[in-house]
């Protein structure tokens, strides 16, 4: 069950990503420079806490990702016979893989949108 919680953390990132992507979108929408402190008033997180729990969450899905290497060798090995299982951990693996890879489009986009800017 761990690996499923893996998961969710990785959704529950995401998920944060683009909620806080779409306040500043309605931010630079409206012009609203008074809606940026908001923003990053009390409620901020400390400084790193986004790369902390970028780190976390890509040593969550490598670790999810042995684990279903570990499960799909011990089925092939005959060590066990419940495919569901493997085939359960290749999923979990594969939609954490999935999810990380968005997350870096999105970075990868934001960036690319940013150095485009005027100065």
């Amino acid at each position: 069950m761990n690996g499923i919680s893996s998961a969710d953390n990785v959704m529950a990132i995401r998920n944060a990503i683009l909620q806080k992507n779409a306040a500043l979108r309605d931010v630079a929408q409206t012009g609203n420079a008074g809606g940026a402190a908001g923003i990053g008033g009390a409620d901020a997180t400390k400084p790193g806490n986004f790369t902390q729990a970028l780190q976390s969450a890509l040593e969550q899905v490598n670790g999810l990702q042995a684990q279903a290497g570990e499960a799909a060798t011990a089925f092939e090995r005959g060590e066990t016979t419940d495919i569901a299982a493997v085939m359960l951990s290749k999923q979990q693996a594969s939609v954490g893989f999935e999810a990380t890879l968005q997350v870096r489009n999105k970075l990868l986009s934001a960036y690319k949108d940013i150095m485009s800017m005027p100065v």
